[in-house]
């Protein structure tokens, strides 16, 4: 059984929802939608396809509870996309009832259809979109009043009421882009190239690979533009040799301090990353499943993309709903060597 099945099936398991295959019971001679409420198969009388025409060719028929093919689950999920773009564009946060109005739903079904698709809410969906608005508008320098109006907050204290949560660091520092902080960094080659650690007090906030030292160096002052960088290869000489150990043989997770900064959302997918297996790989709908979002696919590939910390969050281990190695920050064939490396390694254990 393929990975990418054995990641279908937990998924079938635990009846959550996810946009990019289907699963027939072959007993049955139906095909269902992930999240379906019919009584669990078991694993042996279970197929997966890519979608209808798949299923239909193999001769399954649609199940009537979870209505696959049917315009009601088109149509939702067309209403759910429709109202994340809206509020993705919207210039101040659209209330629930005006969501459900402009969707022609009652507040309640809209909730209730909302939930379903997404795995949240539609406030903490727009507060999600409110979050990654204010983060990039404090990258660019803003003030802090001004970021806070731009992302649609209606005051600083809705920020500061909980900033952890909403930035992974109070406004100030985002802002600051790490002044008054030290990052302690040291370089080392590896078989990937060049490898870049840096750390706060806290844990590891870098790691990355790229040809020449400047370019890793210059990403690292990209995301802390305004802390002191110091080298420290004698302090920094456990952690890299760490991953140097999970590099040369990636059996188990890359265990090390963090010091992650990102939204709420982005932290949830960083640790769903960090919960595949070496040897093992999710799409990114599966992923947003992992995260309690299924329907916020592309949030969940964009966190991906922005991942700070290469093989301790493994989102290498991310790929294409058809198992294809879509972007990687460090390039297509590191990614496809990493994997390599790591089912290789799965095998033989």
């Amino acid at each position: 059984m393929s990975t990418i099945d054995d990641a279908r099936w937990d998924l079938v398991r635990r009846r959550e929802t996810a946009p990019d295959f289907l699963y027939a019971v072959t007993t049955m001679g139906i095909y269902c939608r992930p999240g379906c409420p019919s009584p669990r198969p078991r694993r042996e009388h279970v197929r997966f396809f890519a979608d209808v025409p798949a299923a239909e060719a193999a001769g399954f028929r649609p199940c009537r509870r979870c209505d696959p093919k049917g315009e009601r689950a088109a149509l939702a999920q067309a209403v759910v996309r429709d109202a994340c773009a809206f509020m993705e564009t919207a210039d101040t946060m659209p209330s629930l009832e005006r969501l459900a109005t402009r969707a022609g739903y009652s507040r309640f079904h809209f909730l209730r259809l909302f939930k379903e698709h997404t795995g949240l809410t539609p406030r903490s969906y727009a507060e999600g979109v409110r979050a990654r608005r204010l983060q990039a508008a404090l990258g660019e320098g803003a003030r802090v009043a001004d970021a806070v109006a731009e992302a649609g907050f209606g005051s600083e204290s809705r920020v500061y009421e909980d900033p952890g949560r909403l930035l992974g660091m109070t406004p100030g520092a985002a802002r600051r882009g790490g002044a008054g902080e030290t990052i302690r960094t040291a370089f080392a080659d590896c078989p990937f190239g060049r490898l870049l650690v840096g750390a706060t007090d806290r844990g590891v906030c870098f790691l990355g690979f790229a040809e020449p030292d400047e370019a890793l160096m210059g990403d690292l002052r990209r995301r802390f533009p305004r802390a002191r960088v110091v080298a420290d290869d004698a302090g920094l000489a456990t952690t890299l040799r760490a991953v140097l150990d999970f590099l040369d043989e990636p059996r188990a997770a890359l265990d090390l301090p963090l010091d992650l900064r990102g939204t709420a959302f982005q932290v949830r997918v960083w640790e769903a990353l960090r919960r595949i297996p070496p040897g093992q790989t999710r799409s990114y709908s599966e992923l947003a499943a992992m995260a309690g979002a299924p329907a916020a696919v592309r949030a969940v590939a964009r966190s991906c993309a922005v991942n700070p910390v290469s093989l301790a969050v493994p989102c290498h281990r991310a790929i294409g709903a058809d198992g294809a190695l879509t972007g990687y920050r460090w390039g297509i064939p590191r990614k496809r060597a990493l994997l390599a490396r790591e089912r290789d390694l799965a095998g033989k254990s």
